[in-house]
């Protein structure tokens, strides 16, 4: 309180002090600054006084410039926005300024085609049993490259899953994972080294990191897990085993145009009838999946 007392006393009377005195004082401090950068002289660490000195007389002219905004331009906004604006200056701080880097979701988007990511999701059985289900997704068109199960997922097992899921001619450039145990920095080193691509660990507890895969199992669980509880490891393999085939072929998807990750060499309806109603030679087929939770529908020709 005492810093800030005579910091207060010296605002009086800078403030009775003529423009031009002020002025000169500002550019010289300005100059002094400029000599600082030039010579790279680190400022020295900050009281906990001093901090506080700092953010009560920011806020006097954060809230003019807001002031200013809204009075004279008619832009509304808060001190918070002129402060996240505030250019600083360059050489100050902790370390060297740094360029900003393209948001997440703009890196995964761009390169979506070259981009695996791979996740567990736990079931368990009827005789409560825990089963462990790994996935690994491609990012580009959804397609979901492997999927298997296993009661006690160890790395070994985990890069094998890798091996039967990306060809040695694979077009991938990138592996997202979270920080589960498996995904040790050794198994990380193994991925790169056999198969050429970066490993990218999501942060803690950032689930949004790994959002398509995170998505992914969620629709595992509401589409085709939550209706089941599987007896053994052999039921369950085989039940996702069908379920994935119809995710890749048969399940629209909103994102894809909509489409499919695995698109058909089917002629639409709008092919076959300009009116978009049903051909008088056509029927429409109906093929349950996983004994009528889901149907798949196509259009073939009738039998004369």
């Amino acid at each position: 309180m005492g810093e800030l007392l005579r910091d207060g006393l010296q605002f009086l009377a800078t403030i009775s002090r003529s423009r031009a005195a002020l002025a000169a004082e500002i550019l010289f401090l300005r100059k002094q600054l400029a000599y600082y950068e030039d010579h790279r002289i680190r400022p020295r660490p900050l009281r906990d006084a001093s901090r506080l000195c700092l953010l009560f007389w920011s806020r006097l002219f954060e809230e003019r410039i807001a002031d200013e905004l809204s009075l004279k331009l008619g832009i509304y906004v808060s001190p918070r926005t002129i402060r996240k604006y505030w250019p600083q200056l360059p050489g100050m701080g902790s370390g060297r300024r740094r360029t900003p880097s393209p948001a997440w979701k703009t890196f995964v988007r761009n390169h979506a085609q070259g981009i695996v990511a791979c996740d567990f999701l736990v079931v368990v059985t009827a005789r409560f049993r825990i089963l462990f289900v790994f996935v690994a997704l491609e990012i580009g068109s959804r397609r979901i490259l492997h999927c298997n199960v296993t009661a006690h997922p160890t790395a070994e097992w985990t890069l094998q899953q890798l091996r039967d899921a990306i060809p040695s001619d694979h077009p991938y450039q990138f592996l997202i994972h979270d920080r589960d145990t498996i995904f040790s920095s050794e198994w990380d080193a193994q991925v790169k080294s056999t198969f050429g691509l970066r490993v990218w660990r999501t942060p803690v507890r950032a689930p949004h990191a790994n959002a398509y895969c995170e998505r992914l199992m969620g629709t595992v669980r509401r589409a085709c897990l939550d209706f089941m509880i599987p007896l053994h490891e052999r039921q369950l393999r085989g039940t996702l085993r069908s379920w994935v085939t119809h995710y890749n072929k048969g399940r629209p998807h909103s994102s894809l145009g909509p489409g499919t990750p695995e698109p058909t060499p089917t002629r639409r309806l709008s092919e076959l009838h300009p009116r978009h109603r049903l051909p008088r030679d056509c029927r429409i087929t109906v093929e349950d999946i996983l004994g009528g939770l889901h149907h798949e529908y196509q259009l073939e020709k009738c039998v004369a």
